[in-house]
């Protein structure tokens, strides 16, 4: 039995997860904003979960959360670095308000999580640390680009991370799902509320309001969950995980295009070393 730390769970791949733990005998303690929104994952485990309220831009309420966990149930032996939401902009519409924000959230959240969390794990010499991505790290959509810089951010903090922690006994893989079919693009997707005309066709088509995708995802939470759970179960969990059909594709064109253009301008690449 382990005992999960999961954020933002009251809706989406968080709720999913944290019903599927606890279903497979850990313990869960179960996080959100607003704590009332978890009350129905953890009320019938009265001894495997514990829902606390949890605003991962509030480092008090970090605090107090791990030092909870940590009292009921004597040690965090997972972390999976959830809580976060969707931001729709050309790069120059944007508030910079809201990309501060998005940022607090998304990367600087994870961030304070893993600090509250880590120096228990180190003491154990064990633990397992998954930071929740998204394909639009990797694929750069048009009217995405801040979140997926708040992704791109998390996974490279991720890689390094897992390089100081392996030698510890600790993992940390980084999960990059495709879409999936939870209610994201209703509650967890914002926009700039400014709109420049002139990207109406690139990042306009990617906006809120024409948003196409939500009821259409191909990905099943339940189905991710159950992944999630088989990679901290594995022996040699990987560093990178992509869930989903249409994410593993897209990675893969995306693998495919840049290896591409390495190597057409990979005599150009080599040319600037210093010769003797």
């Amino acid at each position: 039995m382990a005992t999960w730390l999961i954020t933002g769970c009251s809706t989406g791949l968080g709720r999913a997860l944290a019903e599927t733990v606890l279903a497979s005998g850990h313990n869960a303690v179960v996080t959100a904003r607003n704590v009332e929104a978890v009350q129905d994952i953890t009320a019938g485990f009265p001894d495997t979960a514990l829902s606390l309220p949890l605003d991962v831009t509030d480092k008090a309420q970090i605090t107090a959360a791990v030092k909870a966990a940590e009292e009921k149930f004597g040690s965090i032996d997972v972390l999976v670095n959830n809580a976060g939401y969707g931001y729709r902009a050309a790069v120059e519409e944007a508030d910079d308000a809201d990309i501060r924000r998005l940022f607090d959230t998304n990367f600087f959240g994870a961030v304070d999580m893993i600090k509250a969390v880590v120096p228990g794990m180190r003491a154990n010499k064990s633990g397992s640390i998954l930071n929740i991505s998204s394909i639009g790290a990797r694929i750069t959509p048009a009217g995405s680009g801040y979140y997926a810089a708040t992704k791109a951010a998390l996974e490279g903090m991720s890689g390094s991370l897992r390089n100081e922690l392996k030698p510890l006994g600790i993992n940390v893989t980084a999960i990059e799902p495709g879409g999936f079919r939870t209610d994201f693009a209703g509650r967890s997707l914002t926009q700039s509320a400014t709109a420049i005309g002139d990207y109406a066709d690139t990042a306009g088509k990617r906006r809120k309001e024409v948003d196409t995708a939500h009821g259409n995802q191909p990905g099943d939470p339940d189905k991710a969950a159950k992944a999630i759970l088989a990679v901290v179960d594995s022996p040699n969990p990987p560093g990178l995980l992509v869930l989903g059909t249409d994410a593993f594709g897209a990675f893969g064109k995306v693998a495919e295009a840049q290896r591409a253009e390495l190597d057409q301008w990979q005599e150009l690449s080599n040319s600037t070393d210093i010769t003797d």
